[in-house]
């Protein structure tokens, strides 16, 4: 079978966080389980919350989840381009898993025409070994604006000739006109491959819609493919982007809502966090209250640890902190004996200093970290980007040597000082990291840290009295979650009629 006839199906959203990404994933699963070689596909994603590939580039992390979803290894082919917002330079811009260069919006706006052939080529890479190729759209179609240099939607729709189905999320009220709208909107020449809708996230009685559904095909045409009901477990899964951390709610358990919670971890809301599924195994502990930190609130005096995550822009955020008073309220912590981590870019500013002197992540200058790791932080050299696993090396107060590791490292920067010589991780010979003298502030650069669940076992049991239950076993949930999410959307949505929509693409 050529590349051109493979099977392919494109979802594309009425606007921005409507679900697509988790749309995508369980139906990765329910296709699998069918026993088809299932591949997902993004032409363009915009998020700091990156993962790194099995053949060494990065994509976006709802990219990596649909490939576990699938069964299949990442490839910097599902996503070929990712921009990476950064502070006062616009986006880095990353073409088929490498930094390309950084551009500001209208920049990019000419430069991403150019970049169709690229998209088209990993398009081309995933569907040579596929049954069916599903394809997540971004934002939404309906920004006809952009619509001449578009490559996210129904530009890529076009140049390979896939049909479209949209997804309109009701929780957000006006899903009738969202879909309508959109549908005016389009060309006639766009139209044509818009084949039908998806609702989602429905609560209450599916039977009131009903009228919708003869709305919706009396002003377009457009069929139905389902009504997705409201999925309360899809925190169980880890988020794209930062709209989720806009909603504290993905994170903030309060006390009481727990079974036992006695652990307090907050965690500061940096603008340009990174990488902030990080978070998602403590969140998903019974015992722990995971407290995003929003900007005018001050870091609880009475939290357990106080976690930096990763920063596109290290030092830009570094400032934010401070300028927040933050950096006084994470002192305090320390002072009072209790625990700081960071990791990436939280590791870089728990050093002395951070030095970027050819700007690679905003204007050259340097910046005073927190100082509670002997430590500084040069931005040169190449980025790196590995999946790795290690061990646990030394003796600390906060863990055993020996405990497994794995996870991934997406950075720039080389760090180095007194504390790197207790570097407590080893990753395939390499050393990582730094703890401080009495073991309650520790920095790394191993994404995925937490993900291991002896390691978080061990680190939490230093936090956690004898009679506290024992952590969750976080990996196994998400695969248990993508099996029920695949089961939900079976029940909700008719896949065998989004099959043979797939299979109706033409050469």
């Amino acid at each position: 079978m050529s590349v051109q006839s493979v099977p392919a199906l494109m979802l594309q959203g009425t606007g921005s966080d409507v679900g697509k990404s988790l749309l995508v994933a369980g139906l990765c699963r329910a296709y699998a389980r069918r026993g088809l070689r299932v591949r997902p596909f993004k032409p363009q994603n915009m998020s700091n919350n990156a993962a790194v590939t099995d053949d060494g580039g990065e994509i976006g992390r709802a990219q990596a989840l649909q490939a576990r979803a699938a069964g299949v290894a990442t490839s910097i082919h599902m996503n070929p381009v990712l921009l990476k917002p950064q502070s006062d330079i616009g986006a880095q811009v990353v073409v088929q898993g490498k930094v390309m260069t950084s551009a500001k919006a209208r920049d990019y706006y000419r430069l991403k025409r150019d970049l169709l052939p690229k998209v088209v080529e990993s398009f081309e890479v995933m569907a040579r070994d596929a049954d069916l190729v599903l394809i997540e759209g971004a934002g939404s179609p309906a920004e006809v604006n952009l619509r001449a240099s578009d490559i996210a939607n129904m530009g890529f729709a076009e140049a390979i000739g896939v049909p479209v189905i949209l997804v309109g999320d009701i929780d957000r009220g006006g899903v009738i006109a969202s879909i309508v709208g959109t549908h005016a909107l389009l060309s006639e020449d766009d139209r044509r491959w818009l084949k039908g809708y998806v609702i989602n996230k429905f609560r209450g009685d599916v039977s009131l819609f009903e009228p919708a559904t003869g709305i919706i095909a009396e002003r377009c045409g457009l069929k139905s493919y389902g009504i997705a009901t409201y999925w309360p477990n899809a925190h169980k899964l880890p988020a794209e982007d930062g709209v989720a951390l806009e909603n504290a709610g993905k994170y903030h358990r309060k006390a009481g809502d727990a079974t036992n919670a006695i652990l307090r971890i907050a965690v500061p809301h940096l603008p340009r966090i990174a990488n902030f599924d990080d978070l998602d195994p403590l969140a998903a502990e019974d015992d722990v209250e995971l407290l995003v930190i929003k900007p005018g609130q001050v870091i609880p005096g009475d939290c357990d640890l106080v976690l930096l995550p990763g920063s596109k822009s290290t030092m830009a955020d570094l400032r934010f902190l401070k300028d927040q008073g933050w950096d006084i309220d994470i002192l305090a912590h320390y002072r009072r004996g209790g625990h700081v981590v960071g990791i990436c870019g939280g590791y870089q500013m728990l050093g002395r200093m951070v030095h970027d002197p050819n700007g690679v992540e905003g204007a050259p200058g340097s910046e005073a970290g927190l100082g509670l790791l002997d430590v500084e932080t040069v931005m040169a050299g190449d980025k790196t980007l590995r999946k790795t696993a290690g061990l646990t090396v030394g003796d600390s107060a906060a863990f055993a040597a020996g405990i497994a590791v794995d996870g991934y490292e997406i950075h720039m920067g080389q760090t180095d000082g007194p504390d790197r010589e207790r570097s407590w991780l080893d990753l395939n010979g390499t050393s990582d990291g730094a703890i401080s003298a009495d073991g309650h502030v520790l920095g790394c650069y191993l994404h995925g840290l937490f993900g291991s669940d002896p390691f978080r076992d061990a680190f939490l049991a230093t936090l956690r009295s004898e009679e506290a239950r024992q952590s969750t076993r976080f990996e196994t949930g998400i695969d248990a979650a993508l099996d029920e999410l695949a089961d939900h959307l079976e029940a909700c949505l008719d896949l065998d009629g989004m099959l043979e929509l797939a299979k109706s693409r033409a050469p």
